[in-house]
């Protein structure tokens, strides 16, 4: 707390209140001694931890069991057997194909007074895509949390 002392003539005690004038003021008049306290408030704060009650958690796993519906594909080949026995002079490509068809050649060779080649036969390997839909059951877990409030709840 600071206390400031000022001294003012009568007659202008109004004017310096008015305009803040903090200087003393002499004239003919006799003094005036006003005295105005100057008060400085000041804030201190302080945090305290308080406990407002208690809760227990607990967790349970459970599992159910769920229809899986599921599109699965595979591949099948058909497998065709052609015989062709018939000489050929040059060797043909060892695989070759014929849109989805693979076919592996199948060669041979004779021993005859003069040696050829002969396709003996072909075997055609042809690719098929299917899809079937199946069910299938599976497993899921989930979690499920419960929470309970121990002691006074304070507010």
């Amino acid at each position: 707390m600071n206390i400031t002392l000022f001294t003012l003539m009568e007659n202008d005690l109004n004017e310096t209140l008015n305009t803040g004038d903090q200087k003393s003021l002499a004239g003919n008049q006799e003094d005036l001694t006003i005295k105005i306290p100057v008060i400085e408030e000041q804030l201190f704060v302080e945090k305290k931890l308080v406990e407002t009650g208690k809760i227990r958690i607990s967790k349970t796993v459970s599992e159910q069991v769920e229809p899986l519906r599921i599109v699965l594909k595979h591949d099948e080949f058909d497998v065709e057997r052609r015989t062709i026995n018939q000489y050929v002079e040059a060797l043909p490509p060892a695989i070759r194909h014929e849109g989805d068809t693979m076919i592996f050649s199948i060669l041979r060779e004779e021993l005859v007074v003069q040696k050829k080649i002969v396709l003996v036969e072909e075997v055609r390997v042809t690719k098929r895509q299917s899809e079937n839909e199946e069910t299938r059951h599976v497993n899921l877990r989930r979690e499920d949390i419960k929470v309970e409030r121990l002691g006074p709840d304070i507010k």
